[in-house]
């Protein structure tokens, strides 16, 4: 596909999601025009001085062809020259409609039988096995006749489509993120279980984790360009979730289990591995991969590592251009996420976790912002976004 140099428009589709905000400062601060498009009208993007133009689109859950088919029309302008994943649903269709795309833009996606593995987590973990990595004993809920232990039920699917779900039609997505906790001998109940879901989920045996890590990369058909690692330190609830605040690391450990992990994939695009460490053991135990920007890339561009720009390269076909390496011990903060995560500690209940203390947990917090004043929407150059996250905090609440 020809390309030139007055083809600098980057698409971020989103809803509130905060690598959104993270990909828009990187790629306006490169000289390049951010357009912003999203089913909702009170995005933060919309309200920030650095995105060039917003569009509204139709909703990925309610109509997931009609979302694909507005992308398809906003990638076909003769300004646009790639497309940025930033949600489950723009991975699945920038991969599953690739020719469609493709005629128009380039894009940094794997194929669909690579995405298949990642997005069906029971296959996913039957690979990273054979790779000779740490992962939770898996298997489908009728495979399971011994509750004896602790163990969680979650969904087999990152994403509930077409694809992999007989029941699904072409315009239909779905994403269930529910999380069921088992103590040890109690048995669910599996048709309540297929019904919530939507499918048959997984069983997991529960893995007490003294940390919980991210490794992230950007890789050139199974080459890793560049690198990030970090220890989230907080979750969306005490029980978990994706991290709020988050300080970057560099543990060889983890570089080689996530390094292995993409190879065995032969990856091709961006990738966020989580991953438990294992309390007794100390192994980094696979928990999924997101094959897409994430909740906590704010942290990974602040501290050096540029996804956002690495993906525009190597999606222009200039992948030697990108520079890897990022600052050890940074850290950054998702306020609002801060905010959940001390109303989890009055609201949630697990019998895994034990409940933090409230005045510790908001003295903990504190202390953290005091010490590592970064955060994904506050910036005083573009108080706007915050503005506007703020406004719809309140709606939403009210």
């Amino acid at each position: 596909m020809a390309t030139t140099e007055n083809r600098n428009a980057v698409l971020l589709p989103t809803g509130y999601d905060p690598a959104t905000y993270a990909c828009l400062r990187s790629l306006s601060d490169r000289g390049l025009r951010v357009i912003v498009a999203s089913h909702h009208d009170d995005v933060p993007e919309f309200a920030s001085r650095f995105c060039d133009e917003a569009l509204t689109i139709p909703s990925p859950h309610d109509d997931l062809l009609a979302y694909k088919d507005a992308l398809v029309g906003i990638a076909a302008r003769p300004d646009v020259r790639t497309v940025v994943p930033i949600r489950e649903e723009d991975s699945y269709v920038l991969t599953k409609y690739r020719e469609e795309f493709e005629a128009y833009v380039s894009l940094l996606v794997p194929d669909l039988e690579t995405l298949r593995n990642v997005h069906d987590r029971k296959r996913l973990f039957e690979i990273a096995a054979q790779a000779g990595l740490a992962v939770p004993e898996t298997r489908l809920l009728s495979e399971v006749d011994d509750w004896s232990e602790e163990m969680i039920v979650k969904s087999r699917y990152n994403l509930l489509t077409d694809e992999y779900l007989d029941a699904y039609a072409p315009d239909e997505a779905e994403e269930v993120k529910t999380v069921t906790h088992l103590r040890p001998g109690e048995r669910p109940d599996s048709e309540a279980l297929v019904a919530q879901m939507h499918h048959e989920p997984l069983v997991q045996e529960y893995v007490e984790s003294s940390d919980e890590y991210l490794f992230g990369a950007v890789c050139d058909r199974g080459e890793l360009l560049s690198t990030f690692q970090h220890r989230q330190i907080r979750g969306n609830s005490y029980t978990g979730g994706g991290g709020v605040y988050r300080e970057s690391v560099d543990v060889p450990a983890l570089e080689r289990a996530g390094r292995t992990l993409l190879e065995a994939l032969d990856w091709h695009g961006v990738a966020c591995i989580e991953y438990m460490r294992d309390a007794e053991t100390g192994e980094f135990v696979l928990t999924e991969i997101n094959p897409r920007m994430y909740q906590s890339l704010p942290l990974t561009v602040r501290a050096g590592a540029d996804f956002p720009l690495h993906y525009w390269l190597a999606a222009t076909d200039r992948p030697d251009r990108v520079e890897s390496g990022y600052e050890v011990g940074a850290g950054s903060h998702l306020l609002y996420g801060e905010l959940g995560y001390l109303l989890s500690v009055l609201r949630d209940d697990s019998p895994h976790v034990e409940r933090p203390s409230l005045a510790a947990t908001a003295w903990e917090i504190l202390s953290s912002c005091y010490d590592h004043p970064n955060f994904d929407y506050l910036r005083l150059d573009d108080p706007g976004p915050f503005v506007q996250g703020v406004r719809h905090m309140l709606s939403a609440r009210g």
